[in-house]
């Protein structure tokens, strides 16, 4: 009895710091930046485009107005499901907390009840995302507890204290940065990424997780690349948000200009049998090279070659650099391609 006491009192204790640990987080560091980089507006420009090309055809203004609608909702989305994944993550961690008082509180606690390793709860790496108070504000504004599945977070916390890594990272007492943040990392990467019944449940209950899945990879991706704070409840600097209804707005008022330019490069394909999603990039291709002068002419190419491998056919990436690369040499003998440095803002 005075062992379940003492362990029960240990955990509050451990809570108790933790709550601390937030606040004084916090007031470490109030700057954030942002995640969503120029080739995931890209994506969801195109997949706006997509969108509007199912669609019936309407008003011009009309079809602006429901193109800037779908673009803020698919970037509000990724949002979302981007802090899901995050979420997810640090919850598995965090459940270490909650398995050391459910196996310490039982009738007869055997000696391993009574010894759970907790070390992962007090993570550095973990508490300084729970101390990003944009964190919390998002996961309140956009209620997304209610995509969280407490069985699934108990069993990926059940696999991870198996693995070699976990054992690893417990029997080390150090709080060393790089292993802290790798032992979070791991969590996502070896555990909820390639969990097949967990992304089969994703697929089910988290809205667009199919079709947004690839992007919200790419953005956990870069979270644990990026060593500064982000702000959850704007992953988009109003800058590039500017950038992604230009875009969209761009292409679809110079699509008749545009597809003049693609055309005659198809003479030895089938216009009608190419891949839409190709024919998108295209003219999003296009209309870069164009009337974007600060993005390089070599960066719109580079960029479009690789979204098409990513969302197109196999033989995309391949189409497009042809096309584009043709489209831009003989923009550039009509002198038709302005450029200018990008100037940054302060």
């Amino acid at each position: 009895m005075l062992q379940l006491i003492v362990k029960t009192e240990l955990i509050a204790a451990l809570v108790f710091i933790n709550k601390r640990k937030i606040l004084s987080l916090r007031r470490k560091n109030r700057f954030f930046t942002f995640m969503i980089s120029r080739r995931n507006i890209r994506v969801k420009v195109m997949q706006t485009l997509y969108t509007l090309e199912t669609m019936e055809p309407g008003e011009q203004e009309v079809s602006k107005r429901i193109g800037s609608n779908i673009l803020n909702e698919k970037l509000a989305r990724s949002l979302d499901l981007f802090t899901i994944s995050i979420l997810y993550t640090t919850r598995v961690a965090q459940y270490a907390e909650a398995d050391a008082a459910q196996r310490s509180s039982k009738y007869l606690p055997t000696a391993e009840d009574l010894a759970v390793n907790t070390k992962i709860a007090g993570n550095e790496y973990l508490w300084q995302i729970l101390s990003n108070q944009t964190f919390g504000e998002k996961i309140k504004e956009a209620k997304l507890e209610q995509y969280l599945d407490e069985e699934w977070v108990k069993k990926l916390y059940q696999s991870l204290v198996k693995t070699d890594e976990y054992q690893d990272y417990i029997a080390d007492n150090s709080r060393e940065s790089q292993s802290e943040k790798a032992i979070i990392r791991f969590i996502w990467e070896k555990l909820i990424l390639v969990n097949e019944g967990l992304q089969e449940y994703f697929s089910e209950e988290l809205p667009a997780w199919e079709d947004d899945k690839d992007m919200t990879v790419m953005l956990v991706e870069n979270f644990f690349k990026n060593n500064t704070k982000i702000n959850f409840l704007n992953l988009i600097s109003a800058e590039k948000r500017d950038y992604a209804h230009d875009l969209l707005h761009t292409v679809a008022d110079k699509k008749d200009y545009c597809m003049e330019l693609v055309q005659p490069k198809l003479i030895n394909w089938d216009a009608e049998r190419v891949a839409l999603i190709d024919l998108l990039l295209l003219r999003m291709g296009v209309c870069e090279l164009l009337y974007f002068p600060t993005i390089p002419t070599k960066v719109t190419i580079n960029e479009y070659i690789e979204i098409a491998k990513m969302y197109s056919t196999p033989q995309s990436g391949q189409f497009v650099n042809g096309v584009l690369d043709n489209i831009l040499k003989d923009l550039e003998k009509e002198n038709k391609i302005r450029k200018q440095e990008r100037t940054r803002k302060p």
